[in-house]
């Protein structure tokens, strides 16, 4: 694959997913624009979390909504350390936090578009 090829892939997928980060680069983007990090929890093998992954994050539309009011972080379990003292019961799990630091909303469960936007829409 040329490198001309594999640019345009590149941006293709950036612009068709959700964009995710790590926790310390999502503390610092929400330093620029006071968005709420949401925190996806995740395990290995988890097929609920695989479910998000295809069903809600990979849609185009969807990851759009989501990238203009959160920042993104995907934590799995089984190799990330969690952060801000959080108990994470079962996967996936997902936890909205302020600049505060503070849980604004915990949402357990796997969701479909409308369902989880209905549950997203009104957090700030």
């Amino acid at each position: 694959m040329n490198k001309t090829v594999f640019v345009l892939l590149f941006g293709f997928l950036s612009l068709s997913a959700t964009q995710w980060h790590s926790y310390e680069e999502a503390l610092e983007l929400q330093k620029k624009s006071s968005k709420l990090i949401m925190i996806d929890f995740v395990r290995e093998h988890c097929h609920y979390c695989e479910d998000m992954d295809k069903g809600v994050f990979e849609d185009k539309e969807m990851s759009r909504w989501l990238d203009k009011r959160f920042i993104a972080v995907k934590i799995n379990l089984d190799k990330d350390v969690v952060p801000e003292g959080v108990k994470v019961m079962m996967t996936p799990t997902f936890y909205f936090f302020n600049t505060k630091k503070e849980i604004v909303k915990k949402i357990p469960g796997s969701w479909n578009i409308e369902d989880f936007k209905s549950l997203t829409k009104d957090l700030k």
